[in-house]
This record gives structure tokens, sequence and C-alpha cells, in this order.
């Protein structure tokens, strides 16, 4: 009764009183000054991540998420108001009925971000703590490929019933969703099949076609050995395995490998298991992201030379990125290894694809990418993005709608940079070696543009793009991606909710067999994406799906395919207006330079104009290019049959000269790969993995290269 005329009592206009307000509104429990984990979680800051992107610091030091930044800038220009009316007053602040410092100055990257932004101080009764979920949003005033994300309050009965009404809608409406993708799966696999046993029928082999089939026997008939001779010796339990190479590996001692695992594969979601079959082991650290998301990163060692890190030091630390002393981190890592006088290996780190864990780069045997860029000299990091298999955050819980506010440039300029700043703190390097598929070259190559975290290049030596997803591929005009284009934000999250992206595909991760749900989920994506296992080994097919999917968002998978961004520029930073105002200008120069080819060239005078030329055009492209000068070097692995991306066209932008900070080291089209096929095919160590272990070297830095491990293979590089 007390606290209620109090409340009574307060002027309206004392800055105060609008304080609270918004830091109520902003802190991750409703209003209650009588209990103290809200005191301890109340909003106290809004920090500036980047100019575009502002997160909460609680009273306890954690964060909360992305905020408007219209919210975050009021946050902060009121707390400088009351401290300011509180120093002209010589007295202590109450807030919330506590005594609560207030008084500190907001952080200069805060106040430089912000004053950057063009906001207006709107008071408690235009922004109602009580809207409606879907309307909480304010007006875009960003990138229109990166429009603002939606702005929950602090749990209220109104709140939470909204929440349960999304659930519940989006449960019946996405599981119908996922019912008519697998069935249509089915439908499309019933030809195939039929073509299947009328081979049959008429005693023809219908594998025998594969392009990799004797190879793929050979393979079934060597693990057949391999699980026999793994019973006979369990006892014993040694076994041998060799990373493949060139005839340079064999020069290198021979290195041998004991496995640790074997026998028939249980088809498990555990990459550190499939490491220990080939000699390998994986440690998994936990990493806090600087708005309190808390993602794994898995180390691959080899168990002869590294003794793995206590589980208590490879927890999270505090969500503060490239601590200035980062290199205290390295003497406790360096200290694992046995041979201290041993050469260092360079540090690389690897990223996923969407819907996917970076185990995807651990199920092929020693023909993984993570594997045999290990067993070549290489310190192997696999960072996971947010939510993955365990949705974790320092402060909020999966049912609560903050926790699922995020998309890819959340995934680009937080989770990246979290990772990277982990690998290098924890191994002493001032760069990394970066490696990324699919959606893990979107994020990077978000996260690298001047508008969002360019100072992330300092930190990265080279960024090797496989299947780069940039532009979007013909898949785009599918009927089922149609239908999320189609219908209105809104709409989309009643028929797929706020929170995770179809969870049930999770629940049926868990309870089916692994190998129904490997053939199942093969059919699926096959039928979703048009992939085929022509190059996979299809003897070991199921491990590959054990890794995917993982929990995403909704707003994630609506940034990818809803009516506003991707899905409908067809590209991760330009827009289609911009798009065709290229290709156009791209035209044009391609006529422009026939015409000046049919010239005489013999003309001293008319080889300096076109030069001069050449360098206005040069400069005119540069205006909307979408990097700086921070940007690390690139090298493209593109896949000539890849429907769901068109790597063709970012390689072309950057031959036609619109990045002309970017230096592209190596650039490859596999004509014959699809999109999967760039991790996972049967030769993509032969067609990618040399190269990528070759230009991860050749790229390294000086010091890098005079006091390093030389990989396998890269002697005379």
């Amino acid at each position: 009764m007390a606290s209620k005329v109090m409340h009574m009592l307060e002027d309206p206009h004392d800055p105060q009183h609008h304080l609270k307000e918004q830091t109520a509104r902003l802190s991750l429990h409703p209003h209650d000054s009588n209990d103290p984990q809200t005191l301890a979680t109340a909003a106290t800051e809004a920090v500036f991540i980047t100019p575009q992107d502002a997160v909460i610091k609680t009273a306890d030091g954690n964060r909360l998420p992305h905020i408007p930044l219209d919210e975050a800038r009021k946050l902060n220009e009121l707390k400088q108001r009351a401290s300011s009316s509180q120093t002209r007053i010589d007295s202590p602040a109450q807030v919330n009925g506590q005594h609560t410092s207030i008084g500190s100055e907001p952080s200069s990257v805060a106040q430089d971000a912000g004053d950057r932004t063009i906001t207006k101080i709107r008071s408690s009764e235009e922004i109602s703590m009580e809207a409606p979920l879907d309307t909480l949003a304010p007006p875009s005033r960003t990138n229109p490929l990166f429009p603002p994300l939606p702005l929950y309050s602090p749990p209220s009965i109104i709140r939470n019933l909204q929440c349960t009404t999304f659930r519940v809608s989006s449960f019946f409406l996405s599981l119908g969703f996922l019912a008519v993708i697998v069935l249509g799966s089915a439908f499309t696999s019933i030809p195939l099949m039929l073509r299947h046993i009328w081979l049959r029928m008429t005693f023809r082999n219908p594998d025998a076609r594969r392009p990799f089939f004797e190879q793929e026997q050979q393979r079934r008939k060597e693990r057949k050995e391999e699980a026999r001779a793994w019973r006979d010796k369990r006892k014993r339990r040694f076994s041998r395995t060799k990373s493949s190479d060139s005839a340079d590996e064999k020069a290198d001692d021979c290195e041998v490998y004991e496995a640790t695992e074997g026998g028939r594969d249980p088809l498990v979601c555990d990459a550190a298991y499939y490491a220990r079959r080939v000699g390998l082991d994986i440690e998994e650290f936990k990493v806090q992201t600087e708005d309190g998301f808390i993602i794994t990163l898995w180390h691959v060692y080899n168990p002869k030379e590294y003794n793995p890190i206590p589980a208590s030091r490879r927890a999270h630390h505090s969500p503060e990125i490239f601590p200035q002393d980062h290199n205290a981190g390295a003497n406790d890592h360096s200290s694992q290894w046995k041979n201290p006088d041993a050469k260092r290996r360079y540090p690389i780190l690897l990223v996923h694809g969407l819907l996917q864990s970076s185990g995807s780069y651990c199920v092929n045997d020693d023909g993984s990418l993570a594997f045999y860029l290990c067993k070549s000299g290489y310190d192997v990091w696999l960072g996971n993005n947010r939510c993955g298999f365990d949705p974790e955050h320092s402060l909020l819980k999966y049912t609560d709608p903050r926790m699922w506010a995020w998309n890819i440039r959340q995934m680009g300029v937080m989770d990246l940079p979290a990772l990277i700043s982990r690998v290098l703190s924890e191994t002493g390097f001032e760069k990394l070696g970066l490696i990324c598929h699919s959606q893990g070259t979107t994020q990077t190559f978000v996260a690298l543009a001047k508008e969002q975290r360019p100072d992330l290049g300092s930190k990265i030596s080279v960024f090797c793009a496989l299947a780069p997803a940039v532009y979007a591929g013909p898949l785009i005009g599918k009927m089922y991606f149609k239908f999320m284009r189609v219908i209105s934000p809104a709409m989309f999250r009643i028929f797929f909710g706020i929170h995770a992206f179809i969870p049930f595909m999770m629940t049926m991760h868990r309870i089916l067999p692994g190998k129904l749900y490997g053939a199942l989920g093969y059919r699926v994506f096959s039928f979703l994406f048009n992939w085929t296992d022509d190059r996979w080994d299809r003897g070991i097919r199921d491990r590959f799906f054990q890794f995917s999917p993982v929990y995403v968002s909704a707003e994630s998978m609506r940034w990818w395919l809803g009516r506003e961004c991707f899905a409908r520029h067809k590209c991760i930073l330009s827009t289609k207006e911009d798009m065709v105002r290229e290709d156009r200008e791209d035209a044009a120069n391609d006529n422009h330079q026939d015409y000046e080819n049919n010239e005489d060239d013999d003309d001293d005078d008319n080889d300096s104009e076109q030069d001069a030329t050449s360098a206005v055009d040069k400069a005119r492209r540069g205006r909307f290019a979408w990097y700086d000068e921070q940007v690390p070097p690139f090298a493209l692995w593109i896949a000539g049959k890849d429907e769901l991306v068109d790597g063709r066209r970012l390689l072309r932008r950057f031959e036609k000269g619109r990045e002309p900070y970017v230096k592209l080291v190596h650039s490859k089209v596999i004509e014959d790969y699809e999109h999967l096929d760039v991790i996972w095919a049967m030769d993509c160590i032969e067609k990618i993995g040399v190269e990528v272990k070759e230009v991860l070297w050749k790229t390294a830095p000086d010091s890098v290269r005079n006091g390093c491990r030389i990989p396998i293979g890269c002697d005379g590089l």
C-alpha cells in the first residue's frame, strides 16, 4: 500500500520517474522493489556493441540481448539526466525504493554510437509495456536488409498469455507445414524407388552408375574389417589410422594415431566420439557472447601431443571480447602441450552452415575437413552458433521470447567475434585462419562489412568461404519458400512462432533411431534443397545428419525466407534495386570493353586514356563497396551445381572490381559439386582440403610462418 502511495506522489516529469519506467521496461523481471533478484537483473545501461547493435547491461554485470536503438538511447539519456538532477541536489538516487548509484557516465562507445542515431525520447504514455508482441518493433531506421527486431517486455500476465498463444498456434501450424514437406519428399521418392526396384528385378545394380561406386565398395569392406579387428583387439584397445594426403605425409615420420573408439558406428550426435575413431579427441569450451548467449567451441587435438584443459577452465568468461591481456590465456593453453619445446600449431576456426553444427566437419572419418587439417599440423577449433543443440543464456530461459529475437546479424556481429576472441585468448596468437561453410560464410560476410564490424578483419589472416551464401540461387523460387515469402510478418509469427523454428524437429532427433532419422533427414533435405548423395559415401550417409538440425530462431528463418529480407532482395548486403543497377553497369562496361578491344591498341596516348578511364571507373564502383581497407584476404570454393546459392555471381562481383579493398587470393569453381559436396564429397579433401591447407599457410603472418609448425605438404610454399 505504501509503495502505491509513493508511486502516486511521484512527479511524472521527474527524470527519476521516467528512468524507473524505462528501466522496468528493459529489465529481466517485472518491477518489484522487494525482490533482490529483480534488483540484480535490473537494466542499468545500454551498451553499443556497434553503432547499430545495443544490448542491456544489468546491475549484476550480465547482458540482455538486442534492443532497438531508440530505446537504448532513451535509457542512457534518462540515466544521464537523472544523474545530473541528483548531483544538483547532492543526494543519493533512489530507484525502485532502494539506494542505487546511477551517476556513472555512459561509456564513450555508447555515447559515440548513440550520437550517430537520430532518436526521440518518448514518454511512457507513448510506449505501453502491454502492447501486443507483434507491434513492439519500432519503425525501421536501418538498412532495409536488416529491419529492426521486435522488443519484448519483461514477463507479465498479458505477455505470457500472448506467448502461449503463439506457441500453441505455431505448434500445430508449423507441424502441418513440416508434414507437407515430409509427404512431399516421400511422394517425390516414389519414382526413384520404382526405378531401383526395376533395376534389381533385371539383375542390375542401381548404384553401379555412382561416380565413386568402386571406392564406396572398398571403404565399406575396410570398415567391416576394422570393426572386426576392433572387436578382436578390444582388450588391448589398439588401432591405427593415418591421415591421407600426398607423398609428403609419408616422409613426416609416418605419424601414427591410435583410435580409442571403434567397432560398429552407433550413429550418435557426438563429434568427440568420431574424433576418437580416427585417433584424435575434442574438448568443449563455453563462450559468452556480448549479448549474453552461451555458445560452444570445440577444440580438436591429438591426445599424444596435448593434455585437455580441466573443465573449470573451459567455462565461459565475461561477455567482453578481445581483452588486452589475452596472452595470459595462452600461457595456460601452451602448458597443455606434452612437448613444451615443440613448435606451436597455427590456430584455425571452422564455422558451420544453416541448421547444422560444426559436427558436420567431423563425419567423414579421415576425409573430414576438421580431422584432415588437424593431422596436417593446424590447431583446429570448431565454432557453434547460438542455441544449437542446447539453448543457453546467462539470464534468459528457453520460454522467454527475448532469447529468440535474433537473426543473421547477431550471429555475425556477436557470435563470430566471441568465438574468435576465445580462440585467440586460448592460443595467444594475434590472428587466426577462418573457414566457413554456407550460412557461416553469410555471417562472416555480414560481420566484415564496413557498416557492421569491419575491425574484426584485423583478427583474421584469411577467410576461406566454402559454398559462399551471399546471392540466392534458383531454389528460392520453390513453392514452399514462396509461401514463407508471401505471408506477412505477423502471419509468419502465427505459423512459426516467436521462439524456436519448428522445435518438433529436435524432438524427432531425440526419439528416432539414428538410422531411421538419418534416412528421413536425407530425404527431407534432399527434397527441400535438391541435394543428392551421388558424391558422398553412402555407407556413412546416416552419420552426416546426426548433427542437424539444431535450434534456430523463427526470426532467423524469417530473415532468410520472409518477405522483407534475403528472399526478397536475393542478396545479403545489396537490395534488389542495387543489383539491377549493378547489372546495367556491368552490361554497359562489357559493351564498352568490347568496343575498345576492336580499337588500335598500339597508340600509347590511347593506352593512357584507357588507364585513366579504368581508374575513374574503379573509384566509382568502390563507392558502393561492402568492405573497406580492414577486410582480410578472401578465398572462395564454389559448387558449380549449387542451386541454393549463386557463388558465381559473388565471384563476378570481385572480378568486376566492385570490391577494391578485397584481395582474392584464391578462387575455384568445382563444376560437378553441389552445396554440401564441399564438405561431404568423397574427394573433397583432394579438391578442396589440400588447397585450403595451402592457402591458410600462404596467408599466415610472417611471424607465424617463422615460428610455427609447418603443415604437412606446405614446406615449399
